[in-house]
């Protein structure tokens, strides 16, 4: 939509909505899922203001009422579902990662939770025939965690017939025994990952913002923005908001961090995958005392909820712990130099 629309809305001058669109307001759609405060904050408008904005964007962007449930069933034909390369695992997730839903993993350190963020990196980029999603992908790095040459690995890893088919798609001559295609195969693939370090939880909003920014740029293009991951969500919340005195100020910006990653996925037909860490329970007596970090605004906020944990070897046990129409059930995975792979 260019600048010059924006101004159709009521009470939005020129001034306004180059505020707008500079804020990442660019679309009827956009303004009509923001809020009054933010809007009025982003744009130094008055909130009464702002809500006549926003109502007006709702009615031209038809947002907000009720629908039919065939309508809703309609809607969700468009999700997407994105391979994680290991059958069972897509069978556990129902055909696999959705898009316009927020995929959580968590587990302790070592158990594989940068090398599934790694791995759908490569998997969002393949022709939708072979599991992929046909985009690219954006990549928040809280924990410094993002290695190309991981990237390298996992595309060499690919089946002959999977690189073939993604060479022909991008129109690399050559073929997978091809050195000199492989390379630039990796090099087209690390291309099309937008990956940008986070270095305290507030930068860490910041780029979910500019993460939005970035999925509206691309949304017409020939590789939209159909993943955004972010490895790990809650290590700088973790370390910056210690004690109970702090916990409502973390949980309160960890919401609102979730709710813009959310907006992304909604907006954008994108999966948002986010990492966790975990904190041992004490009074734990029985089972696993592993427990995911975020409590109850994690666990709400989050579609599906998956517990990876450590095996023998390089084996990974991948469990569903929530999803809103699946069953609960286990899968078996293996974290091997060509990537995860099934067992």
């Amino acid at each position: 939509m260019a600048d010059d629309d924006l101004e159709n809305l009521p009470g939005v001058g020129p001034a306004t909505a180059d505020k707008l669109v500079e804020a990442g307001f660019e679309s009827y759609q956009s303004i009509a899922v923001a809020s009054p405060a933010e809007l009025s904050n982003t744009a130094d408008i008055g909130e009464s203001t702002a809500g006549d904005i926003i109502r007006a964007a709702r009615e031209a962007a038809n947002i907000g009422g009720f629908e039919t449930g065939s309508a809703v069933l309609e809607r969700r034909e468009q999700i997407g579902k994105l391979t994680w390369g290991v059958p069972e695992v897509d069978e556990l997730l129902g055909g696999g990662v959705e898009t316009q839903s927020i995929t959580e993993v968590y587990g302790e350190f070592g158990a594989g939770k940068s090398q599934v963020t790694h791995q759908l990196s490569v998997m969002v980029q393949l022709p939708q025939e072979y599991g992929g999603l046909r985009g690219s992908a954006i990549f928040v790095d809280s924990e410094d965690t993002f290695r190309p040459e991981r990237i390298d690995d996992m595309v060499r890893g690919l089946d002959d017939e999977t690189i073939q088919a993604t060479m022909d798609d991008r129109e690399i001559e050559g073929s997978p025994g091809d050195e000199e295609a492989m390379e630039a195969l990796v090099d087209d693939i690390l291309d099309k990952i937008h990956v940008a370090k986070a270095f305290n939880s507030n930068h860490q909003i910041l780029l979910a913002q500019k993460a939005k920014e970035l999925a509206s740029e691309h949304e017409d293009t020939e590789w939209p923005v159909r993943l955004l991951s972010v490895d790990s969500l809650t290590a700088h919340f973790r370390a910056e908001y210690v004690g109970r005195g702090e916990l409502a100020d973390r949980q309160q910006k960890l919401n609102k961090h979730l709710h813009d990653l959310m907006r992304v996925g909604d907006l954008y037909n994108a999966a948002v995958l986010v990492t966790n860490q975990v904190a041992s329970n004490p009074d734990s007596y029985f089972g696993d005392p592993t427990q995911p970090i975020g409590g109850n605004i994690l666990g709400h906020t989050s579609t599906f909820r998956m517990y990876i944990r450590k095996s023998k070897g390089d084996k990974r046990i991948v469990r569903l712990v929530d999803a809103p129409n699946l069953a609960d059930g286990e899968a078996v995975m293996r974290v091997q130099d060509g990537g995860l792979k099934p067992e």
